[in-house]
């Protein structure tokens, strides 16, 4: 008797599309090889020329690889010992009092109207708003597909910006966002809370009602995006988000180092 599990899965190999299967390595080495693996996985998913384009224009960087080994020492360090963790929190935190909260009275209005729709509190909002980027001063200059085509090559995390560096070619084959715009940090971050691609396709959000999600220059579309983000997530609305609490938790979804997590609510709780 023909086990009819086998037949489904034989039926879904032949309809999905081509799987990416390309090798992973921790160096530059395969990289026009990896391209045109997950060229194919790319089209097999929907994505067209403008976003095929992109990829293949695309370098492999060493300098994002650095970075990234770099960053992962930082922030494990930080989290090693509570004088680690205070060294980190007052670097993040210096000088952010005042001009947080000065946006916060500034932008009470759309605060206001966040906090009622998303349920999360201003002051956690205006904290990653600050950390990330100085209230969108500094949003980052570095090309969004090379970085996430070369963390996708590369073997430490490719399981995590895979799924990124094809909602990056998404973002650009559907024109919601022309190439020359497509400009982050060096893990792939975009706007002003550095969203990672795959969470400004599924949580970015149209607040200002203007036909856009515009996570780059629109201050309302940027806050309450980040407020959908944390919500989607499992956000308690208006519950604590002392650590220990779910909403503490929560904040582990934005960003993966503990001790990022515990200076953005030990900061925010100050204000």
């Amino acid at each position: 008797m023909i086990n009819k599990s086998i037949l489904f899965a034989c039926a879904l190999a032949l309809t999905s599309g081509p799987a990416f299967a390309a090798k992973c390595s921790n160096s530059g080495s395969g990289f026009s090889a990896f391209k045109q693996d997950f060229a194919a996985y790319a089209k097999s998913q929907g994505i067209g020329k403008r976003g095929i384009s992109a990829l293949m224009s695309t370098k492999y960087s060493a300098g994002v690889i650095k970075f990234d080994r770099r960053v992962n020492r930082a922030f494990k360090r930080a989290a090693s010992s509570s004088g680690n963790f205070n060294k980190f929190y007052r670097k993040k935190t210096k000088g952010l009092t005042g001009a947080v909260r000065s946006k916060l009275k500034k932008h009470r209005k759309l605060f206001n109207s966040i906090e009622k729709n998303y349920g999360v509190q201003r002051e956690v909002i205006a904290t990653i708003w600050a950390m990330e980027t100085g209230f969108g001063r500094y949003t980052g200059k570095y090309d969004v597909i090379t970085s996430l085509a070369s963390l996708t090559h590369d073997c430490r995390r490719s399981g995590f910006f895979k799924p990124n560096l094809l909602a990056a070619l998404k973002i650009v084959d559907k024109g919601w966002m022309p190439r020359s715009r497509m400009k982050g940090a060096r893990h792939g971050e975009i706007g002003q809370t550095q969203f990672m691609a795959k969470n400004y396709v599924a949580y970015g959000v149209d607040y200002n009602g203007d036909g856009r999600r515009d996570l780059l220059r629109s201050t309302a579309d940027v806050l309450a995006s980040t407020a959908n983000y944390l919500r989607k997530k499992g956000w308690s609305p208006m519950g604590s988000y002392a650590p220990g609490t779910r909403n503490f938790n929560v904040l582990n979804e934005w960003n993966a180092s503990s001790a990022y997590q515990r200076t953005i609510a030990k900061f925010a709780s100050t204000l």
